[in-house]
């Protein structure tokens, strides 16, 4: 009895340091294994892997491919015809070791934060170099490439690889939609004045060619 009573704490023991030296990697992730927060194994490989227990532990990052959506931003164009664009991004963690000593411990959300920061210095840079007619014509393809050639480069730096950018909107803001609302107004509003102008100075004409013709027949 008392060696039974010795028994099963060892074989509970045995069965706790089992199970805390595996882990498993799926297909969607990546892992580091970590010893006193230092990177000591790298597991990209989907299967069973082993660790020293209590003394290692594994942290997991997406494998997938995921996608951040850029907060719209105000852009100046070459002709100071501000713009508002909106945009998102696809991307991948490449390198998990270098992608952690860029951003610690935060993860896909310290991700999406940094692409936020490189997109937004890129869209600024790339889309304040051209005119707003360039970037509402069909020739903005060839500026998303340029946006997204310095984006891979900047992502790159930090593990990530940037796969495609896309702007989903490009308006004007807020007070300069008012604003051109309000000058389309006045002009259609000029326009119809116009017109009653016209109309009342025919109509007048016509008065006084009826008028004079009267007064010849009657004399």
């Amino acid at each position: 009895m008392r060696r039974i009573s010795y028994i099963i704490p060892g074989v509970v023991l045995v069965l706790v340091l089992a199970l805390s030296s595996i882990f498993i990697v799926d297909e969607r992730n990546k892992a580091l294994v970590l010893q006193f927060g230092r990177v000591v194994a790298i597991k990209e490989d989907p299967g069973l892997s082993f660790k020293l227990p209590f003394i290692q532990n594994v942290v997991y990052y997406e494998d997938r491919i995921l996608s951040s959506v850029i907060d719209p931003l105000e852009v100046t164009p070459l002709d100071d015809r501000r713009l508002v664009v909106d945009a998102f991004t696809r991307y991948r963690i490449s390198d998990v070791n270098q992608f952690r000593e860029a951003v610690g411990t935060g993860g896909e959300l310290a991700a999406e934060g940094r692409l936020d920061g490189i997109f937004r210095n890129e869209l600024r840079e790339v889309l304040g170099s051209v005119s707003s007619n360039d970037i509402l014509s069909s020739d903005r393809a060839l500026l998303m490439d340029r946006i997204l050639s310095g984006a891979k480069v900047k992502g790159r730096a930090i593990g990530i690889e940037v796969i495609d950018v896309r702007l989903k909107r490009t308006d004007l803001p807020r007070q300069n939609l008012d604003a051109t609302f309000a000058r389309m107004r006045a002009e259609r509003e000029r326009e119809a004045a116009d017109e009653i102008a016209r109309g009342n100075e025919a109509a007048q004409r016509v008065r006084a060619l009826a008028d004079r013709t009267e007064v010849e027949i009657v004399s």
